[in-house]
């Protein structure tokens, strides 16, 4: 079996930072892609959301340096995970557990011309050694 996802999106919110029991980094944040399509004549857009899971390292690199907006290309795997509440429901949730984030640069506009970091701090490129092609 092969399972392996590619995307490119734009951070929904902060990254949360947290830890196992064992002291293992974990790092969540969604990320929105974006699909254009026309329609006859008429151009739509689909916007889909999708939560994000990294470890270890990684999660610290990312915690460290990513914010909502910033554009990412995630590659990972699909998990789903199961679960029941308390009141007995059950419940299931995907997400993409990433092997490897880059960050991607943004766009400048005139204001950001003479600051190629647009003033922040400058981060890694790519959080992990392995490149995805």
């Amino acid at each position: 079996m092969f399972n392996k996802i590619i995307l490119i999106g734009n951070l929904t919110r902060d990254p949360e930072m947290r830890y196992t029991p064992q002291g293992t980094s974990v790092c969540n944040f969604g990320i929105a892609v974006n699909r254009k399509y026309k329609q006859g004549e008429e151009a739509k857009e689909e916007v889909t959301f999708i939560n994000v899971v990294v470890f270890g390292k990684h999660a610290d690199v990312c915690g460290q340096y990513l914010n909502k907006g910033r554009s990412v290309l995630v590659e990972g795997r699909l998990q789903e995970r199961r679960w029941e509440t308390e009141d007995g429901q059950k419940r299931s949730k995907h997400e993409v557990v990433a092997q490897s984030v880059l960050f991607l640069s943004k766009k400048q506009g005139p204001a950001d011309m003479d600051s190629p970091g647009g003033g922040e701090a400058a981060a890694p490129v790519e959080t992990t050694d392995i490149e995805p092609f």
